[in-house]
């Protein structure tokens, strides 16, 4: 059995992995800023800002996955806003590889969550895959940096980067924010309703997340979308549909958004198609392919 080690273990998709790979038997050290919960065991503390990383968290681990960072779409995109971002995923990375070149640790792989949203936000025909250039907007710049420190640690052990885009679960993440104007009946698009909006199901996630922590033949940047991407549109006229709501508003102005949202709205009102083809080529194959499935599955 493994001992991994996950940051950002409390978050939707560290909880989730943590119960699934406890479930296998693996042992997991969990590193986060809170304190524990009382009673639990192989939780350690540390502070990006300080450099403070408990060693002790490093002992026996076989495996490190890193999800740590503040959330994108958590507040406007100030400067500092925007600095905070990287610094959540880039600096983490490289603190916690300083640490473990330190502790004298040997891992056999080290697993990032990256995003999606590298190729920057965009509408367009084309279906982006793993080897195109990254985009220049704010959204690339944060996956660009976090990427680079992700890659860092290519120099001790393999490197899995899984590029990910919208999560459906059915606690937590964007389908609980989405559920909520459709549950009221207030169910409408965003700006032109035809951005691609590329999506996966919580369960797959983590099993993509297994088979890259055991799977040797992972290697490098997956996009980890279904390939059955959906517009915007669609999105929340199925959701509607699911949840046995009407679907007849008037599209949200994208002026409205801007002005809310500042730079933020552009992930929203912007989208690319991008192709799972590499990840398809490990033998992976999805549980939940098909949009309306999923979503009955999470809330029908």
């Amino acid at each position: 059995m493994a001992t991994v080690l996950i940051t950002g273990a409390s978050g939707l998709i560290g909880t989730a992995l943590s119960s699934a790979l406890q479930g296998q038997g693996h042992t997991i050290h969990k590193l986060g800023r809170g304190s524990k919960d009382k009673g639990e065991k192989n939780h350690f503390k540390w502070d990006v800002d300080t450099g403070f990383l408990d060693p002790k968290c490093l002992d026996g681990v076989t495996h490190i996955v890193h999800l740590a960072g503040a959330g994108i779409a958590d507040a406007r995109w100030s400067k500092a806003r925007v600095d905070e971002l990287i610094a959540s995923r880039a600096a983490s990375a490289r603190l916690l590889l300083k640490a473990v070149l330190a502790h004298g640790s040997t891992p056999v792989v080290f697993i990032s969550a990256a995003g999606i949203n590298y190729y920057g936000a965009t509408t367009t025909d084309h279906v982006f895959v793993e080897t195109d250039p990254a985009g220049k907007d704010t959204i690339a710049r944060i996956s660009v940096a976090w990427e680079e420190a992700v890659d860092e640690w290519s120099e001790i052990t393999r490197v899995v980067k899984l590029r990910t885009p919208m999560v459906l679960a059915s606690e937590g993440g964007a389908l609980k924010k989405l559920a909520m104007p459709v549950r009221f009946g207030a169910a409408s698009a965003l700006g032109s309703g035809r951005q691609w909006v590329p999506w996966i199901h919580l369960n797959d996630l983590v099993r993509i997340y297994q088979e890259a922590l055991f799977n040797e033949a992972f290697s490098g940047a997956y996009n980890v979308n279904t390939g059955n991407d959906v517009t915007n549109d669609t999105l929340m006229r199925t959701l509607a549909r699911v949840m046995h709501r009407p679907y007849f508003l008037p599209n949200v102005p994208a002026v409205f958004l801007r002005l809310a949202l500042g730079e933020l709205s552009t992930i929203l009102l912007e989208g690319s198609r991008a192709s799972h083809q590499r990840l398809i080529d490990t033998g992976f194959r999805f549980k939940h392919p098909a949009l309306e499935p999923a979503l009955r599955d999470l809330v029908g």
